[in-house]
Protein backbone atom coordinates (compact mmCIF):
# COMPACT_ATOMS: atom_id res chain seq x y z
CA UNK A 1 0.00 0.00 0.00
CA UNK A 2 2.25 2.81 -1.23
CA UNK A 3 1.22 6.42 -0.86
CA UNK A 4 0.61 8.76 -3.78
CA UNK A 5 3.75 10.58 -2.76
CA UNK A 6 5.73 7.36 -2.85
CA UNK A 7 4.45 6.52 -6.31
CA UNK A 8 5.18 9.98 -7.65
CA UNK A 9 8.61 10.55 -6.17
CA UNK A 10 9.86 7.06 -5.40
CA UNK A 11 10.65 8.06 -1.82
CA UNK A 12 8.65 8.87 1.27
CA UNK A 13 10.31 11.41 3.57
CA UNK A 14 8.70 10.49 6.87
CA UNK A 15 9.04 13.77 8.74
CA UNK A 16 8.49 14.23 12.42
CA UNK A 17 7.66 17.91 12.17
CA UNK A 18 9.53 21.15 11.60
CA UNK A 19 9.69 22.52 15.12
CA UNK A 20 13.13 22.86 16.71
CA UNK A 21 14.27 20.24 19.22
CA UNK A 22 12.92 20.80 22.71
CA UNK A 23 16.24 20.52 24.53
CA UNK A 24 19.87 19.91 23.57
CA UNK A 25 20.68 16.20 23.52
CA UNK A 26 21.44 15.02 27.06
CA UNK A 27 24.85 13.58 27.79
CA UNK A 28 24.88 9.79 27.50
CA UNK A 29 25.19 8.07 30.82
CA UNK A 30 26.50 4.52 31.03
CA UNK A 31 23.62 3.48 33.27
CA UNK A 32 21.03 4.41 30.65
CA UNK A 33 21.71 1.46 28.35
CA UNK A 34 18.77 -0.96 28.37
CA UNK A 35 18.91 -1.13 32.15
CA UNK A 36 15.25 -0.62 32.84
CA UNK A 37 15.68 2.79 34.47
CA UNK A 38 14.02 5.89 33.13
CA UNK A 39 14.66 9.42 34.21
CA UNK A 40 11.78 11.00 36.12
CA UNK A 41 10.09 13.94 34.51
CA UNK A 42 6.84 15.62 33.71
CA UNK A 43 5.15 16.45 30.46
CA UNK A 44 3.57 19.89 30.19
CA UNK A 45 1.24 20.82 27.33
CA UNK A 46 3.86 23.28 26.01
CA UNK A 47 6.50 20.56 26.05
CA UNK A 48 4.09 18.04 24.54
CA UNK A 49 3.41 20.30 21.58
CA UNK A 50 7.00 21.45 21.11
CA UNK A 51 8.71 18.07 21.32
CA UNK A 52 9.76 17.13 17.81
CA UNK A 53 9.05 13.45 18.44
CA UNK A 54 5.40 14.31 19.05
CA UNK A 55 4.94 17.19 16.65
CA UNK A 56 3.89 14.95 13.76
CA UNK A 57 0.46 14.54 15.29
CA UNK A 58 -0.26 18.22 15.63
CA UNK A 59 1.37 19.41 12.43
CA UNK A 60 -0.24 16.79 10.23
CA UNK A 61 -3.66 16.27 11.82
CA UNK A 62 -5.31 19.68 12.22
CA UNK A 63 -8.41 18.47 14.06
CA UNK A 64 -6.66 16.93 17.04
CA UNK A 65 -6.85 19.81 19.49
CA UNK A 66 -10.20 21.12 18.30
CA UNK A 67 -13.59 19.70 19.16
CA UNK A 68 -15.23 17.60 16.49
CA UNK A 69 -18.85 17.02 15.69
CA UNK A 70 -19.99 13.41 16.19
CA UNK A 71 -21.62 11.43 13.45
CA UNK A 72 -22.37 7.77 12.78
CA UNK A 73 -20.02 6.55 10.06
CA UNK A 74 -17.95 3.36 9.83
CA UNK A 75 -14.41 3.55 11.17
CA UNK A 76 -13.12 3.45 7.61
CA UNK A 77 -14.54 6.93 7.06
CA UNK A 78 -12.77 8.57 9.99
CA UNK A 79 -9.14 9.66 9.99
CA UNK A 80 -6.47 8.36 12.38
CA UNK A 81 -6.07 11.58 14.39
CA UNK A 82 -7.05 9.91 17.67
CA UNK A 83 -4.59 6.98 17.63
CA UNK A 84 -1.81 9.16 16.25
CA UNK A 85 -2.20 11.54 19.19
CA UNK A 86 -2.34 8.77 21.78
CA UNK A 87 0.64 6.87 20.40
CA UNK A 88 2.68 10.06 20.26
CA UNK A 89 1.92 10.59 23.93
CA UNK A 90 2.60 6.92 24.72
CA UNK A 91 6.12 7.26 23.33
CA UNK A 92 6.82 10.20 25.61
CA UNK A 93 5.29 8.41 28.60
CA UNK A 94 7.48 5.39 27.87
CA UNK A 95 10.54 7.61 27.90
CA UNK A 96 9.68 9.47 31.10
CA UNK A 97 8.03 6.80 33.27
CA UNK A 98 10.48 5.01 35.61
CA UNK A 99 10.87 1.28 35.05
CA UNK A 100 9.79 1.17 31.41
CA UNK A 101 12.52 -1.16 30.21
CA UNK A 102 12.25 -2.52 26.64
CA UNK A 103 10.22 -5.63 27.64
CA UNK A 104 7.83 -3.55 29.74
CA UNK A 105 7.41 -1.03 26.92
CA UNK A 106 6.73 -3.77 24.38
CA UNK A 107 3.94 -5.16 26.55
CA UNK A 108 2.32 -1.71 26.80
CA UNK A 109 2.25 -1.34 23.01
CA UNK A 110 0.69 -4.79 22.68
CA UNK A 111 -2.20 -3.89 24.96
CA UNK A 112 -2.69 -0.43 23.47
CA UNK A 113 -3.02 -2.04 20.03
CA UNK A 114 -5.50 -4.64 21.24
CA UNK A 115 -7.62 -2.05 23.04
CA UNK A 116 -7.74 0.29 20.06
CA UNK A 117 -8.69 -2.47 17.65
CA UNK A 118 -11.41 -3.95 19.86
CA UNK A 119 -12.86 -0.49 20.53
CA UNK A 120 -13.55 0.10 16.83
CA UNK A 121 -13.73 -3.34 15.18
CA UNK A 122 -17.53 -3.36 15.25
CA UNK A 123 -17.31 -0.37 12.90
CA UNK A 124 -14.88 -2.03 10.46
CA UNK A 125 -16.49 -3.96 7.60
CA UNK A 126 -15.18 -7.53 7.15
CA UNK A 127 -13.15 -7.51 10.36
CA UNK A 128 -13.91 -9.45 13.51
CA UNK A 129 -13.02 -9.28 17.16
CA UNK A 130 -10.24 -11.39 18.67
CA UNK A 131 -12.36 -11.99 21.74
CA UNK A 132 -12.98 -15.59 20.73
CA UNK A 133 -9.38 -16.20 19.69
CA UNK A 134 -7.28 -14.96 22.61
CA UNK A 135 -7.72 -17.47 25.42
CA UNK A 136 -9.41 -16.04 28.48
CA UNK A 137 -10.20 -12.65 26.96
CA UNK A 138 -13.81 -11.78 27.75
CA UNK A 139 -15.03 -8.67 26.00
CA UNK A 140 -18.39 -6.95 26.47
CA UNK A 141 -21.11 -7.40 23.91
CA UNK A 142 -21.32 -4.45 21.51
CA UNK A 143 -24.32 -2.22 22.22
CA UNK A 144 -27.45 -2.66 20.16
CA UNK A 145 -26.73 0.65 18.38
CA UNK A 146 -23.15 -0.34 17.57
CA UNK A 147 -23.42 0.56 13.90
CA UNK A 148 -24.28 4.10 14.94
CA UNK A 149 -21.30 4.61 17.24
CA UNK A 150 -18.91 7.52 16.89
CA UNK A 151 -15.73 5.46 16.56
CA UNK A 152 -13.17 8.21 17.26
CA UNK A 153 -14.91 8.82 20.58
CA UNK A 154 -14.74 5.11 21.38
CA UNK A 155 -11.08 4.97 20.43
CA UNK A 156 -10.30 8.05 22.51
CA UNK A 157 -11.92 6.78 25.70
CA UNK A 158 -10.47 3.28 25.22
CA UNK A 159 -6.91 4.53 24.73
CA UNK A 160 -7.22 7.03 27.58
CA UNK A 161 -8.40 4.33 29.99
CA UNK A 162 -5.69 1.88 28.94
CA UNK A 163 -2.95 4.50 29.06
CA UNK A 164 -3.89 5.46 32.61
CA UNK A 165 -3.62 1.84 33.74
CA UNK A 166 -0.42 0.98 31.90
CA UNK A 167 1.32 4.18 33.02
CA UNK A 168 -0.27 4.37 36.47
CA UNK A 169 3.07 5.12 38.12
CA UNK A 170 4.02 8.02 35.86
CA UNK A 171 4.43 11.56 37.15
CA UNK A 172 1.50 13.85 38.08
CA UNK A 173 2.40 16.11 35.15
CA UNK A 174 2.16 13.14 32.80
CA UNK A 175 -1.21 12.15 34.25
CA UNK A 176 -2.37 15.70 33.61
CA UNK A 177 -1.24 15.36 30.00
CA UNK A 178 -3.30 12.16 29.68
CA UNK A 179 -6.38 13.92 31.04
CA UNK A 180 -5.84 16.90 28.78
CA UNK A 181 -5.43 14.82 25.66
CA UNK A 182 -8.58 12.83 26.36
CA UNK A 183 -10.57 16.02 26.91
CA UNK A 184 -9.21 17.67 23.77
CA UNK A 185 -10.22 14.69 21.61
CA UNK A 186 -13.69 14.23 23.10
CA UNK A 187 -16.33 15.21 20.52
CA UNK A 188 -18.69 18.08 21.19
CA UNK A 189 -22.22 16.77 21.19
CA UNK A 190 -24.71 18.59 19.01
CA UNK A 191 -28.45 18.49 19.27
CA UNK A 192 -29.73 14.92 19.22
CA UNK A 193 -26.27 13.30 19.49
CA UNK A 194 -25.77 13.25 23.25
CA UNK A 195 -26.75 9.58 23.51
CA UNK A 196 -24.51 8.66 20.59
CA UNK A 197 -21.51 10.32 22.20
CA UNK A 198 -22.20 8.88 25.65
CA UNK A 199 -22.64 5.34 24.34
CA UNK A 200 -19.49 5.61 22.24
CA UNK A 201 -17.41 6.80 25.18
CA UNK A 202 -18.86 4.15 27.49
CA UNK A 203 -18.16 1.44 24.93
CA UNK A 204 -14.52 2.41 24.63
CA UNK A 205 -14.09 2.43 28.39
CA UNK A 206 -15.78 -0.95 28.81
CA UNK A 207 -13.50 -2.52 26.19
CA UNK A 208 -10.42 -1.04 27.84
CA UNK A 209 -11.52 -2.25 31.27
CA UNK A 210 -12.00 -5.79 29.94
CA UNK A 211 -8.60 -5.82 28.24
CA UNK A 212 -6.85 -4.42 31.29
CA UNK A 213 -8.54 -6.99 33.51
CA UNK A 214 -7.27 -9.74 31.19
CA UNK A 215 -3.76 -8.27 31.26
CA UNK A 216 -3.31 -8.80 34.98
CA UNK A 217 -2.45 -12.49 34.78
CA UNK A 218 -0.10 -12.45 31.77
CA UNK A 219 3.08 -12.51 33.87
CA UNK A 220 4.04 -8.90 33.19
CA UNK A 221 1.60 -6.97 35.35
CA UNK A 222 3.38 -4.21 37.30
CA UNK A 223 6.69 -5.46 35.88
CA UNK A 224 8.04 -1.90 35.76
CA UNK A 225 8.24 -2.10 39.55
CA UNK A 226 10.40 -5.25 39.49
CA UNK A 227 12.77 -5.16 36.54
CA UNK A 228 15.54 -6.78 38.60
CA UNK A 229 14.01 -9.47 40.86
CA UNK A 230 16.28 -10.09 43.81
CA UNK A 231 15.47 -13.80 44.02
CA UNK A 232 16.93 -14.62 40.58
CA UNK A 233 20.17 -16.56 40.74
CA UNK A 234 21.81 -16.84 37.31
CA UNK A 235 23.63 -20.09 36.57
CA UNK A 236 27.39 -20.00 36.92
CA UNK A 237 29.93 -21.65 34.64
CA UNK A 238 32.12 -21.27 31.55
CA UNK A 239 30.42 -19.30 28.81
CA UNK A 240 27.47 -18.24 30.96
CA UNK A 241 26.24 -14.68 31.41
CA UNK A 242 27.47 -12.60 34.31
CA UNK A 243 26.85 -8.94 35.20
CA UNK A 244 28.91 -6.58 33.07
CA UNK A 245 30.76 -3.31 33.65
CA UNK A 246 30.44 -0.52 34.40
CA UNK A 247 27.42 -0.99 36.67
CA UNK A 248 27.33 -4.81 37.06
CA UNK A 249 23.54 -4.76 37.22
CA UNK A 250 21.65 -8.01 37.89
CA UNK A 251 19.61 -9.75 35.21
CA UNK A 252 16.71 -7.76 33.73
CA UNK A 253 13.31 -9.51 33.69
CA UNK A 254 14.64 -13.10 33.84
CA UNK A 255 11.14 -14.67 33.72
CA UNK A 256 9.78 -12.53 30.87
CA UNK A 257 10.06 -15.41 28.41
CA UNK A 258 7.32 -17.27 30.27
CA UNK A 259 4.76 -14.46 29.85
CA UNK A 260 1.55 -14.96 27.90
CA UNK A 261 1.80 -14.07 24.22
CA UNK A 262 -0.67 -12.57 21.73
CA UNK A 263 -0.01 -14.12 18.31
CA UNK A 264 2.56 -16.87 18.89
CA UNK A 265 1.56 -19.87 20.95
CA UNK A 266 4.23 -19.32 23.59
CA UNK A 267 7.64 -17.75 24.10
CA UNK A 268 9.25 -20.96 22.90
CA UNK A 269 7.29 -21.31 19.65
CA UNK A 270 9.75 -19.37 17.47
CA UNK A 271 12.96 -21.08 18.46
CA UNK A 272 16.27 -19.63 17.31
CA UNK A 273 18.37 -22.76 16.99
CA UNK A 274 21.76 -23.05 18.62
CA UNK A 275 24.60 -20.57 18.50
CA UNK A 276 28.14 -21.88 17.86
CA UNK A 277 29.26 -23.96 20.85
CA UNK A 278 31.08 -21.97 23.49
CA UNK A 279 34.81 -22.37 23.20
CA UNK A 280 37.97 -20.61 24.28
CA UNK A 281 40.05 -22.26 21.55
CA UNK A 282 41.53 -19.86 19.02
CA UNK A 283 40.48 -22.14 16.14
CA UNK A 284 36.79 -22.24 17.15
CA UNK A 285 33.82 -20.51 15.52
CA UNK A 286 32.97 -18.90 18.85
CA UNK A 287 36.43 -17.37 19.13
CA UNK A 288 36.11 -16.04 15.56
CA UNK A 289 32.80 -14.37 16.44
CA UNK A 290 34.45 -12.68 19.41
CA UNK A 291 37.37 -11.49 17.30
CA UNK A 292 34.86 -9.99 14.83
CA UNK A 293 33.20 -7.93 17.57
CA UNK A 294 36.55 -6.88 19.00
CA UNK A 295 38.00 -5.77 15.67
CA UNK A 296 34.78 -4.11 14.51
CA UNK A 297 34.79 -1.78 17.50
CA UNK A 298 38.49 -1.03 17.17
CA UNK A 299 38.09 -0.07 13.50
CA UNK A 300 34.55 1.35 13.66
CA UNK A 301 33.83 3.84 10.86
CA UNK A 302 31.96 7.11 11.25
CA UNK A 303 28.97 5.58 9.45
CA UNK A 304 28.95 2.53 11.72
CA UNK A 305 29.21 4.77 14.78
CA UNK A 306 26.20 6.78 13.57
CA UNK A 307 24.22 3.59 12.98
CA UNK A 308 25.06 2.25 16.44
CA UNK A 309 23.99 5.53 18.05
CA UNK A 310 20.79 5.87 16.00
CA UNK A 311 19.54 2.42 17.02
CA UNK A 312 20.84 2.47 20.59
CA UNK A 313 17.36 3.47 21.85
CA UNK A 314 18.37 3.76 25.51
CA UNK A 315 15.60 3.82 28.13
CA UNK A 316 15.11 7.25 29.66
CA UNK A 317 16.75 8.94 26.69
CA UNK A 318 14.37 7.41 24.13
CA UNK A 319 11.17 5.36 24.03
CA UNK A 320 13.25 2.12 23.86
CA UNK A 321 13.55 -0.24 20.83
CA UNK A 322 9.84 -1.18 20.64
CA UNK A 323 9.02 2.51 20.87
CA UNK A 324 11.29 3.12 17.89
CA UNK A 325 9.23 0.63 15.88
CA UNK A 326 6.02 2.36 16.95
CA UNK A 327 7.53 5.71 16.03
CA UNK A 328 8.18 4.46 12.50
CA UNK A 329 4.58 3.25 12.27
CA UNK A 330 3.39 6.68 13.46
CA UNK A 331 5.42 8.31 10.70
CA UNK A 332 4.17 5.96 7.99
CA UNK A 333 0.57 6.28 9.18
CA UNK A 334 0.85 10.06 8.93
CA UNK A 335 2.33 10.02 5.43
CA UNK A 336 -0.22 7.47 4.23
CA UNK A 337 -3.08 9.42 5.85
CA UNK A 338 -4.53 6.19 7.19
CA UNK A 339 -8.16 5.97 8.16
CA UNK A 340 -9.10 4.93 11.69
CA UNK A 341 -9.90 1.34 10.74
CA UNK A 342 -6.62 0.72 8.94
CA UNK A 343 -4.64 2.43 11.69
CA UNK A 344 -6.31 0.27 14.34
CA UNK A 345 -5.32 -2.89 12.49
CA UNK A 346 -1.76 -1.63 12.00
CA UNK A 347 -1.28 -0.75 15.67
CA UNK A 348 -2.75 -4.10 16.70
CA UNK A 349 -0.35 -6.06 14.49
CA UNK A 350 2.80 -4.06 15.21
CA UNK A 351 1.94 -3.97 18.93
CA UNK A 352 1.52 -7.75 18.99
CA UNK A 353 4.75 -8.14 17.01
CA UNK A 354 6.95 -6.15 19.39
CA UNK A 355 5.32 -7.65 22.48
CA UNK A 356 5.62 -11.25 21.34
CA UNK A 357 9.13 -10.57 20.04
CA UNK A 358 10.35 -9.67 23.52
CA UNK A 359 8.71 -12.68 25.13
CA UNK A 360 10.22 -14.90 22.44
CA UNK A 361 13.66 -13.31 22.68
CA UNK A 362 13.73 -13.38 26.49
CA UNK A 363 12.69 -17.03 26.43
CA UNK A 364 15.80 -17.74 24.36
CA UNK A 365 18.09 -15.45 26.38
CA UNK A 366 17.42 -17.20 29.65
CA UNK A 367 17.41 -20.64 28.06
CA UNK A 368 21.01 -20.22 26.84
CA UNK A 369 22.29 -17.63 29.36
CA UNK A 370 25.20 -16.85 27.05
CA UNK A 371 27.90 -14.41 28.14
CA UNK A 372 28.30 -10.98 26.53
CA UNK A 373 31.15 -9.98 24.20
CA UNK A 374 32.72 -7.68 26.82
CA UNK A 375 33.14 -10.61 29.21
CA UNK A 376 34.74 -12.87 26.62
CA UNK A 377 36.93 -10.25 24.96
CA UNK A 378 38.36 -8.96 28.23
CA UNK A 379 39.10 -12.49 29.41
CA UNK A 380 40.66 -13.85 26.19
CA UNK A 381 41.63 -11.00 23.84
CA UNK A 382 42.16 -7.61 25.49
CA UNK A 383 41.58 -6.85 29.18
CA UNK A 384 41.27 -3.13 28.47
CA UNK A 385 38.72 -3.34 25.65
CA UNK A 386 35.32 -1.62 25.91
CA UNK A 387 32.38 -1.73 23.49
CA UNK A 388 31.12 1.38 21.75
CA UNK A 389 27.75 1.11 23.56
CA UNK A 390 27.16 0.17 27.20
CA UNK A 391 26.30 -3.52 27.52
CA UNK A 392 22.71 -4.05 28.69
CA UNK A 393 22.09 -6.27 31.74
CA UNK A 394 20.82 -9.53 30.31
CA UNK A 395 22.23 -12.50 28.39
CA UNK A 396 23.60 -12.25 24.88
CA UNK A 397 21.62 -14.70 22.76
CA UNK A 398 19.46 -13.71 20.88
CA UNK A 399 19.57 -9.96 20.17
CA UNK A 400 16.45 -8.12 21.32
CA UNK A 401 16.93 -5.40 18.70
CA UNK A 402 17.13 -8.04 16.00
CA UNK A 403 14.08 -10.01 17.10
CA UNK A 404 11.79 -7.03 17.61
CA UNK A 405 12.98 -5.25 14.44
CA UNK A 406 12.63 -8.43 12.41
CA UNK A 407 9.09 -8.85 13.72
CA UNK A 408 7.81 -5.27 13.56
CA UNK A 409 9.32 -4.37 10.19
CA UNK A 410 8.19 -7.62 8.58
CA UNK A 411 4.65 -6.84 9.75
CA UNK A 412 4.86 -3.32 8.30
CA UNK A 413 6.27 -4.77 5.08
CA UNK A 414 3.32 -7.14 4.89
CA UNK A 415 0.89 -4.22 5.28
CA UNK A 416 2.52 -1.53 3.14
CA UNK A 417 4.79 -3.61 0.90
CA UNK A 418 8.39 -4.29 1.86
CA UNK A 419 9.83 -2.05 -0.90
CA UNK A 420 8.69 1.06 0.91
CA UNK A 421 11.19 3.92 0.86
CA UNK A 422 11.25 6.06 3.98
CA UNK A 423 13.34 8.41 6.03
CA UNK A 424 13.16 7.71 9.75
CA UNK A 425 13.24 10.87 11.89
CA UNK A 426 12.55 9.23 15.22
CA UNK A 427 15.53 10.89 16.90
CA UNK A 428 15.25 14.42 15.53
CA UNK A 429 14.66 15.55 19.11
CA UNK A 430 18.11 14.27 20.08
CA UNK A 431 19.83 15.92 17.16
CA UNK A 432 20.63 12.58 15.47
CA UNK A 433 20.64 12.67 11.68
CA UNK A 434 17.70 10.80 10.11
CA UNK A 435 18.28 7.46 8.42
CA UNK A 436 16.87 6.58 4.98
CA UNK A 437 15.90 3.11 3.75
CA UNK A 438 14.63 1.58 0.54
CA UNK A 439 12.63 -1.11 2.34
CA UNK A 440 11.43 -2.22 5.74
CA UNK A 441 13.72 -5.23 5.61
CA UNK A 442 16.70 -2.94 5.05
CA UNK A 443 15.72 -0.96 8.15
CA UNK A 444 15.45 -4.19 10.15
CA UNK A 445 18.85 -5.36 8.94
CA UNK A 446 20.46 -2.05 9.93
CA UNK A 447 18.82 -2.05 13.36
CA UNK A 448 20.14 -5.56 13.93
CA UNK A 449 23.72 -5.04 12.71
CA UNK A 450 23.96 -1.87 14.80
CA UNK A 451 24.48 -4.14 17.81
CA UNK A 452 27.63 -5.58 16.26
CA UNK A 453 28.92 -2.07 15.55
CA UNK A 454 28.15 -1.16 19.14
CA UNK A 455 30.12 -4.16 20.40
CA UNK A 456 27.34 -5.71 22.44
CA UNK A 457 26.29 -8.75 20.37
CA UNK A 458 27.96 -11.56 18.47
CA UNK A 459 26.84 -12.06 14.87
CA UNK A 460 24.79 -15.29 15.45
CA UNK A 461 22.58 -13.46 17.98
CA UNK A 462 21.91 -10.84 15.31
CA UNK A 463 21.27 -13.05 12.28
CA UNK A 464 19.29 -15.75 14.07
CA UNK A 465 17.45 -13.05 16.02
CA UNK A 466 16.18 -11.54 12.78
CA UNK A 467 14.86 -14.94 11.71
CA UNK A 468 13.22 -15.36 15.09
CA UNK A 469 11.48 -12.01 14.68
CA UNK A 470 10.25 -12.91 11.22
CA UNK A 471 8.76 -16.08 12.68
CA UNK A 472 6.81 -13.87 15.09
CA UNK A 473 5.65 -11.74 12.15
CA UNK A 474 4.31 -14.82 10.38
CA UNK A 475 2.25 -15.65 13.45
CA UNK A 476 0.86 -12.11 13.47
CA UNK A 477 -0.09 -12.51 9.79
CA UNK A 478 -2.14 -15.58 10.72
CA UNK A 479 -4.38 -13.69 13.16
CA UNK A 480 -8.05 -14.44 12.33
CA UNK A 481 -9.16 -10.85 11.74
CA UNK A 482 -11.51 -11.72 8.86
Amino acid sequence: MASKKAKANGRVDVRMGSTPPLDPPPARRPDMADDGRAQPGGLTRRRFLRDTSLAVTYLSVPAVWGSVQPDARPATEHDAAVPLAWYALALELTRTTPGFSPPVASRAFGYLGLTLYEAVVAGIPRRRSLGGHLAGLRLPEPPRRARRMHWPASANSALATTTRVLFASTSPANHAAIDQLEASLRPRARSGSNLLVAESIDWGRSVASAVMSWSRDDGGHDAHLRNFPSDHEPPVGPGLWEPTPPDFLPALQPTWGRNRTFAVGSGGECGSGDHPPYSERSDSAFFDDAVEVYETVLAVSDEQREIASFWSDDPGRTATPPGHSISILNQVATVEQLDLATAAECYLKVGFAVSDAFVTCWNTKYQYNLLRPITYVRAHLDAGWSPLLPTPPFPEYTSGHSVQSGAAFAVMGDIFGDAYELTDRTHDRLGLAPRSFTSFSQAADEAAISRLYGGIHFRPAIELGLEQGRCVARAVARLPLT
